[in-house]
């Protein structure tokens, strides 16, 4: 089903692309950033919880908490290939995207004092650049559509300053 969705979206913004150009959307990394995947997801004992943990392909680690246990059990679902029962939110964010011929292309987390927000960037027509969005929700949405998820580099310099 979700093949389907993404072919029909590809032949909505194929007019959109010169002949010459290949469907790759290009998403530089900045010096100051990395791309990190999902190592593990989880919830607390009582399922209320959600804990995850970012990883780089250099194995450094970087685990997130204190979001609930629903959104950690829909990643989950997600990168099991489970796509068909979406959260009402995030069909929200597909209709909009679907009919505006965008794409989601990448999430970029980031910290806002005392928790961890994230942008969402979007291409097609245009470029947009959603901001400051829950970070667990950004991290759902990039699992669901299979984009690269980008934290700066600063936040793991951060957590060895706060464990050491």
């Amino acid at each position: 089903m979700h093949n389907m969705k993404f072919k029909s979206q590809f032949n909505k913004i194929k007019k959109y692309l010169r002949s010459d150009c290949n469907f790759e959307i290009k998403q530089e990394i900045n010096s100051d950033e990395i791309q990190v995947k999902i190592d593990q997801i989880g919830t607390d004992s009582f399922g209320l919880q959600g804990i995850l943990i970012l990883k780089t392909n250099d194995g450094k680690e970087f685990p997130i908490s204190a979001f609930s246990g629903e959104v950690a059990r829909y990643i989950a679902g997600f990168r099991d290939g489970q796509k068909d029962a979406i959260p009402t939110i995030y069909n929200l964010v597909e209709q909009l995207s679907e009919e505006s011929e965008l794409f989601l292309v990448k999430v970029k987390i980031f910290d806002n004092g005392n928790a961890l927000r994230a942008n969402l960037y979007f291409s097609g027509r245009k470029n947009i650049v959603l901001r400051n969005f829950r970070a667990s929700d950004a991290i759902a949405l990039a699992t669901y559509y299979g984009v690269p998820i980008i934290m700066n580099k600063n936040l793991f310099e951060q957590q060895v300053k706060e464990l050491s």
